[in-house]
């Protein structure tokens, strides 16, 4: 089956799967269960049990059977539906999800709405308890008289997944989130593009391909000779029979492909899945990627055929009109182009961190495996070149000549499929604001927004619903044209949302902006826990957890089956806790929009609609009704192929860049690189740039900065952890536990400074100072320190935990390990998104 569009992957599932026409099924989804894999009976004196969901984003989605006794969640089960076969496979929470009751329960449950005592200042942590009446009264009056004031322009709806995975309480794309509804009847919004996971890599792809390709599915693994996988983890981030574990561990059984993993970390993936690892610096995948490519020119091993016929600018005989002379790839390869050097696997070995024998090797091993699966999570992604990792990745399955084929793929994420549900209840509402920013700039708009354009910032004009990537408006000559904000952010809302402070960059610097209520007026949180975002909020509203509701939950990222959950409310809402949908009603109808808001219809009516219009499309849907009471909905649909329409005939399927080819030359990356302007709002450095062609680019505190910086030698990454999706569950006790926050250190490095495992240790940077133990391991590459992101931000005075030597003495020390206290806001080049993997730093035992 091919795989669709960008626009069709967003519109069913948000971050996830890519949503495709229904096929016929092999196996139909009400037939009797293959090889029931038994979860037990549970507690048999439960009165009921109801099924629930996981929401938070960590690309899966799993059913969670709610066992309740006298109005109370006693247990928690797991799907015992389905069977261990791909297409009709058990959708099997993780332990995060099977610790809900910790959440529901939680002593840090929000249970009442408050607002921050008077002459307090964010981030004190001091509340009033007051009741709902006051708190919406309140705000409505304080938005109306922004309104007045600023215009629409000044409110932002802070990007927050933490219920993702729901339809009626949705919390990310904000389009999809009744806040955006009720924002829109008040006359709009500031939107943003893209989001923190995928920032970089979304804006790669308008270059490349034209738009969003995800790759072959999984499952589709099992026809290649060979899968290479650069920084992508699913079995740590997707850990679960909603995700890919499950997946990609029987399609290894049952096909044995060879996979090599190219990250700075051996991870779970390397271990359960991997044959070979790669260990490199981080931020060089791009350097690997022109060492392996020069060795297949060298010794012919690369598809010249495909690289004629679907691309352009690989060469100098396929460049596009007016280019430059030694603009190709080829002639960046050859040392033919601006910088002059040979791109040899000595090169790229000096830079990465990799042998040179090595990188020759790869470059056979991979060029001659036909077919060849070339994937990349997004992690590479995330660090101040993330925009030319991403494209150096999508190339390589281009120069081996494995884009649209079965066993192949076009060298990005791993695709899913999905049921064709579409949430109506955001749909007739449309936002009558049109500028956009980028998800990571939020910032600087409370800083600087008037002063923020398309050049200097990224501003843009919405695109089209659904598309979350940056378009940027040209003339008739195709020359990039100029929007630029009239107001700076005054209003923030953030709904399922620790991204405030904790999942943005920078901390420290973060919370001093966001502590000066000069600039941003009025900030509303409103979630079901007292997380770090809320605690330096103006306003708290006690939302309800997903046993205390009933919604449509779209199943992500699982292959070749396609599935949708239907939760049922389990309990009633607890302490004074309403839905996300009551409270925007609540506070629409004091702005005087609530009939425009609910559209007439209740919370119930609009769920319900939501499945119908997945039925009109495929009557094998069940109704709402039957869907609660069977909880999960499968159907399998068979692997995904990206692009497989175009590589059979490109000019009748052509893509979405002005040539309609593959753009490894971007014509309009050029153009843009003539318009963009560095050192607005912070000074220009190393690495921001836009280069036309997919470059190792060196950075700011990138690999080379590493290997000359005394102060700061050492590269910091984050990665995804088993006790948190993102910050998500980071307050559960067992989780806690289980899974100790600590920061990874290669033996070489923590015997050079007297750590050994199970140490107390600071590590630091200018921007701040966390305090954690080292897991001293053998599986991070040489200087290299990698901390799992999400851990809640907690910053002790000096007075308290003195920082170290070296540190910097003004800023507090983080005792929770948060790795975005040490990380930057300083944006990537084009997608002005995240580069908080690129950091340097330094680490000392306490």
């Amino acid at each position: 089956m091919a795989n669709p569009s960008r626009r069709q992957f967003l519109k069913w599932s948000a971050l996830g799967a890519s949503a495709g026409a229904l096929v016929a099924c092999s196996d139909k989804p009400t037939a009797a269960p293959k090889k029931l894999v038994p979860n037990g009976t549970g507690n048999t004196s439960a009165d009921r049990t109801v099924w629930s969901a996981c929401t938070v984003n960590c690309g899966s989605r799993c059913p969670l059977r709610l066992q309740v006794k006298d109005g109370r969640v006693i247990r928690v089960l797991p799907d015992n539906t389905g069977s261990d076969e791909l297409g009709n496979q058990q959708v099997r929470a993780c332990p995060r999800g099977r610790s809900m009751r910790q959440r529901i329960y939680n002593p840090q449950r929000l249970k009442r709405p408050m607002k921050r005592k008077p002459g307090t200042k964010r981030g004190d942590g001091q509340w009033v308890p007051i009741s709902w009446d006051q708190a919406l009264t309140e705000i409505a009056d304080k938005m109306k008289q922004l309104k007045s004031d600023w215009g629409n322009e000044c409110f932002y709806i802070q990007y927050g997944t933490g219920v993702l995975g729901s339809t009626m309480a949705c919390s990310w794309p904000p389009e999809q989130t009744p806040v955006a509804r009720m924002l829109n009847a008040f006359g709009g919004y500031l939107d943003h593009y893209s989001d923190y996971s995928t920032t970089n890599i979304t804006q790669a792809y308008p270059y490349f391909y034209g738009e969003w390709q995800a790759a072959n599915s999984f499952d589709d693994a099992a026809n290649a000779q060979l899968q290479v996988m650069f920084g992508n983890n699913p079995l740590e981030t997707r850990m679960s029979g909603g995700g890919q574990t499950f997946i990609t561990q029987a399609t290894k059984r049952k096909s044995g492909v060879k996979t090599i993993i190219i990250d700075p970390r051996y991870s779970e993936t390397s271990v359960a899945l991997g044959d070979e690892w790669v260990p490199l610096r981080p931020g060089t995948d791009a350097a690997l990627v022109a060492g392996m490519i020069y060795v297949m020119l060298q010794e012919n091993l690369h598809d010249q055929a495909f690289l004629d016929k679907y691309c352009v600018g690989f060469d100098e005989a396929h460049m596009p009109k007016g280019a430059p002379k030694n603009a190709s790839y080829r002639s960046y390869l050859e040392g033919k182009g601006k910088d002059g050097v040979e791109k040899t696997p000595q090169w790229a070995a000096a830079i990465t961190g990799v042998p040179a024998s090595r990188i020759r090797q790869l470059a056979r091993t991979i060029a001659g495996a036909k077919p060849c699966a070339i994937t990349q999570g997004w992690g590479p992604q995330r660090h101040a070149n993330g925009e030319n990792i991403a494209r150096a990745i999508f190339l390589l399955a281009c120069v081996t000549g494995n884009v649209g084929i079965a066993g192949g793929g076009p060298g990005a994420r791993e695709g899913g499929v999905a049921l064709p549900v579409t949430k109506t209840f955001y749909e007739d509402i449309k936002n009558p604001s049109m500028k956009i920013i980028s998800v990571f700039s939020w910032l600087d708009a409370i800083e600087h927004g008037p002063q923020m354009d398309t050049f200097n910032s990224g501003v843009g004009q919405k695109p089209e619903l659904g598309v979350r990537a940056l378009k940027v408006p040209v003339d008739e000559d195709g020359n990039p044209t100029n929007t630029r904000l009239t107001t700076p952010i005054k209003a923030i809302f953030n709904y399922g949302s620790n991204s405030l402070v904790n999942q943005t960059g920078d901390n420290n610097h973060s919370v001093d902006i966001l502590r000066d209520e000069s600039k941003c007026e009025l900030i509303v949180t409103c979630d079901i826990m007292q997380t770090v975002t809320a605690r330096y909020s103006d306003y708290l509203l006690p939302g309800t957890s997903t046993a205390e509701e009933s919604d449509y939950h779209p199943g992500e990222n699982a292959t070749p089956m396609a599935y949708g959950i239907v939760s049922e409310q389990a309990i009633e809402p607890l302490y004074e806790c309403k839905s996300i949908f009551d409270i925007c009603t609540e506070l629409s109808a004091k702005l005087g929009i609530k009939e425009a808001f609910t559209g007439g219809k209740t919370r119930e009516q609009w769920l319900k609609e939501t499945v119908e219009t997945g039925r009109a499309e495929d009557p094998d849907l069940p109704t709402y009704e039957e869907w609660k009471k069977m909880g999960i909905f499968r159907k399998n649909m068979g692997a995904t192929v990206s692009m497989e329409d175009f590589r059979k005939d490109p000019d009748a399927n052509p893509l979405a860049t002005p040539s309609g080819k593959i753009e490894i030359y971007s014509q309009r990356l050029e153009n843009l690189a003539q318009k963009w302007t560095f050192g607005k709002f912070r000074p220009k450095l190393s690495g921001d740039v836009i280069t036309p062609l997919p470059e190792h680019v060196n950075t700011w505190e990138g690999a080379e900065d590493a290997a000359t910086n005394k102060k700061y030698p050492l590269q910091v990454i984050g990665h995804h952890f088993k006790a948190r999706t993102h910050s998500s569950y980071g307050n559960v006790a067992w989780l806690k536990e289980a899974h100790i926050q600590t920061v990874w250190m290669n033996p070489a490095d923590a015997k050079e400074r007297g750590i050994e495992n199970g140490d107390l240790v600071f590590v630091y940077n200018d921007r701040g100072t966390i305090r954690l133990p080292a897991k001293v391991t053998a599986r991070i590459a040489p200087g290299t320190m990698s901390v799992p992101q999400g851990a809640w931000y907690d910053p002790r005075p000096a007075s308290e935990v003195k920082p170290p030597a070296g540190a910097n003495p003004d800023k507090p020390v983080d005792v929770a390990g948060s790795v975005n206290t040490l990380s930057s806001l300083h944006p990537t080049p084009i997608a002005k998104g995240m580069g908080v993997h690129t950091i340097l730093a330094q680490a000392v035992k306490a």
